[in-house]
């Protein structure tokens, strides 16, 4: 079975430099949620139809899994898919797919790909109550299928039809070749129509069979942003029911987006208005509390994410507590039960269990150990303009607050360094290091005042 996808529009609805086929649904491009469908039914080769100026697209795609053929200029469905056909081999089955329809289940296609024969052609359709601007299915007294009919080129009793074609289709590749080579151009829109084919498959004494989608959201097509925006929701709808039905409790399943994988372990919950992207894990009993952004991190069982908190590319021990308004940057390791509190930044770090940054710290490209505080408004100073340079903090620290270490510097195991002071050089351990302007009172000493002007 090979695997065609027609994403040669060029998108004059969306208003937008991007192509069609590359604005994002769930964070990532909708021709790719059709292409990983199509992997994920083992396709023997799967060739996507781009269009002229679409190399963008290929470029942005590419793969050495797919293969690509160019309709320039776009003459219609039928035509599209006539590029395709010199890189598909006869003696299997073609199955045509649409980039700007991102929802289709795999479910929905190995169904359909199983009426599919070198004595049959399977078409996708759906029943609509509105069906205006969708092609008819045309059947005989007996309800057979006998072609498709656009909506521009349908009689007033033909228009009263509501079974509609969704353009999926699944048929024998030689028959399918010999069948495109006929098409004609004589229609309303003066283009080769891929559903001519479906009255041509009847002629050569072919059963057409007619599969349904597992739901109707999954054939709809995107054209514009309101269609785009309104299938996002659809999609989000979707993956909040998922997640649910494993259990995860989603305090609001309306105010939640996944934009890539998420698993979720027993007793999990999620407040409102959370992002998650790329692959995130969460362990048993993590509590993600609202407004937070969780891109590609490893949260393990018991840890608390309270509101307004940034996680990225961070790996997270057990019961550990991040927030509010914390910020986890790429290459953080946290052990167990690690605190970091509000306007706490931790970036390229590894802090050691039991260690605390409860209030306004920023810690970066450094080794912290276990049982070590610190304190309020302390900063590692790791950039000198030019290279970074990172701090180690021993076990048992104790790191008063205002205190600035200018890395590469130590800090020894049990060492204490006062508040506002300024390392520079390595701290022993066991001892209390200050390094502190004397503090000086002067008497009689008058604020200036104001002069008047003339």
């Amino acid at each position: 079975m090979d695997v065609i996808i027609l994403a040669a529009g060029q998108g004059k609805r969306m208003r937008s430099v991007l192509p069609k086929v590359l604005q994002p649904l769930a964070g990532k491009p909708m021709l790719a949620h059709v292409i990983d469908t199509a992997r994920s039914l083992e396709a023997g080769r799967i060739v996507v139809v781009y269009g002229h100026g679409g190399e963008v697209v290929r470029d942005a795609l590419n793969a050495p899994d797919l293969a690509w053929a160019r309709q320039d200029p776009p003459q219609g469905t039928g035509h599209a898919v006539q590029q395709a056909m010199p890189l598909v081999e006869d003696g299997g089955i073609a199955l045509v797919l649409y980039g700007d329809v991102p929802l289709i289940g795999a479910a929905t296609l190995r169904r359909l790909l199983a009426a599919a024969s070198e004595q049959s052609l399977a078409l996708l359709t759906v029943g609509m109550d509105k069906p205006t601007g969708y092609g008819r299915i045309l059947r005989d007294e007996a309800g057979r299928v006998q072609r498709i009919v656009e909506e521009k080129d349908a009689t007033p009793a033909e228009r009263l039809v509501q079974e509609v074609n969704t353009g999926i289709l699944a048929a024998p590749v030689a028959r399918l070749r010999q069948w495109l080579s006929q098409l004609r151009n004589d229609n309303a829109q003066g283009e080769y129509y891929l559903t001519d084919i479906i009255a041509m498959a009847v002629a050569d004494g072919l059963e057409v069979i007619t599969a349904q989608p597992d739901a109707f959201e999954e054939t709809l097509g995107v054209n514009n942003k309101t269609q785009l925006a309104e299938l996002e929701r659809i999609h989000q709808k979707n993956i909040a029911r998922r997640l649910t039905d494993e259990g995860v409790t989603l305090i609001d399943p309306a105010r939640i987006d996944v934009r890539g994988e998420l698993i979720c372990g027993r007793d999990v919950e999620i407040d409102v208005n959370c992002v998650f992207e790329g692959r995130v894990e969460l362990g048993d009993g993590v509590r993600i509390g609202a407004n937070c952004v969780v891109v590609n991190a490893r949260i393990a069982a018991g840890t608390k994410i309270k509101p307004f908190s940034h996680i990225e590319d961070t790996v997270m021990g057990e019961a550990c507590i991040i927030g509010p308004y914390a910020r986890t940057r790429p290459g953080t390791v946290l052990g167990q039960d690690v605190h970091l509190g509000n306007f706490v930044e931790v970036k390229n770090s590894v802090i050691a269990d039991h260690s605390k940054a409860n209030h306004l710290a920023y810690v970066g490209d450094a080794d912290i150990g276990q049982r070590v505080n610190v304190g309020a408004g302390t900063i590692t100073c790791n950039y000198d303009g030019v290279n970074k340079f990172r701090t180690v903090i021993e076990d048992d620290v104790f790191i008063g607050s205002d205190t600035q270490l200018v890395a590469p510097v130590r800090v020894g195991q049990g060492a204490t360094l006062g508040a506002g002071t300024t390392l520079t050089k390595d701290a022993p351990a066991g001892q209390l290091t200050v390094s502190r302007a004397r503090q000086v009172s002067v008497p009689g000493w008058q604020r200036p005042e104001k002069i008047k002007k003339s």
